[in-house]
């Protein structure tokens, strides 16, 4: 393995109504991954919180509280670069949906705030509106560590090219989303936006999904997803809880960018919008 390669694994956990019984559970899953080699373990969108408005606010725990404690031990006990999904956030009056990043002491190394909440209304679908219960992050989150520069969004804000484009263009080789697509757009839309993130950045893209959760009221798509920096599937899975795995070589990067140079070709004094 070069120093840009390392196993990923997504973690697909079906969020538990009990708290520590998800946590537990997270705990034993990332435990396994790495005992199966993986370098870098991912969880998905609300791990540990049931993806439903009487949930927010009680599952919630601030940066320094116990979640964020605890997923540090996590990371530091099995040695893995740790992607914390994301957690109910409490700052003050205000709930964020947030991810925490760890390395593989413990050491937080990146925190991103959803920047762009779920508020939806689907003809015949779903209808949700994230932002009566959480404020929006403002910040464009892309950390260093020892394979390279990664990148970390969560959910809906996959959806904004314009928002996955400024990650590579710091730098960002893989982007990494916890998420929970739903059930109306997830058949639809999943697998298209991660393909496409990734083709059109020339990056890897991992989807995270959680597991699906039967006869909730919120049941997600699952199917957690790993692309390449051609735009093709390497890893994918169905909606059950699972451990999914993905080889990750980010000179894979740079090899397609010659190849096929559209992100080498970027024109940006034409694309700029008009004052």
């Amino acid at each position: 393995m070069s120093d840009h390669a390392f196993k990923l694994a997504v973690c697909q956990i079906r969020t538990e109504l009990n708290k520590q019984a998800t946590m537990d559970k997270a705990e034993a899953m990332v435990k396994q991954a790495a005992v199966n080699g993986a370098n870098v373990v991912v969880l998905p969108e609300m791990f540990n919180c049931p993806y439903s408005k009487e949930y927010f606010s009680s599952f919630a725990d601030a940066e320094n509280g116990e979640s964020v404690e605890t997923m540090s031990s996590w990371a530091k006990d099995n040695g893995v670069i740790l992607i914390g999904g994301s957690i109910p956030e409490k700052d003050g009056d205000k709930l964020y949906n947030t991810c925490f990043v760890f390395d593989e002491n413990g050491t937080v190394i990146a925190k991103h705030r959803k920047m762009h909440l779920f508020d939806v209304d689907i003809e015949g679908g779903i209808r949700f509106k994230e932002s009566n219960h959480f404020a929006a992050g403002n910040e464009i989150t892309v950390f260093d560590t020892k394979y390279g520069k990664m990148g970390v969004l969560v959910c809906f804000d996959m959806r904004f090219p314009e928002l996955v484009r400024a990650m590579a263009r710091r730098g960002a080789e893989v982007v990494i989303c916890p998420a929970q697509f739903n059930m109306t757009t997830g058949p639809k839309h999943w697998e298209l936006t991660i393909r496409a993130r990734a083709m059109d950045n020339e990056i890897y893209y991992v989807g995270a999904s959680a597991a699906r959760f039967e006869g909730f009221n919120y049941e997600c798509w699952g199917h957690s997803t790993v692309a390449e920096p051609f735009g093709m599937v390497i890893a994918t899975c169905d909606e059950t809880e699972q451990i999914l795995y993905a080889d990750i070589d980010l000179n894979n990067v740079d090899s397609v960018r010659k190849q096929l140079p559209t992100f080498l070709h970027l024109k940006d004094d034409i694309y700029k919008v008009a004052d």
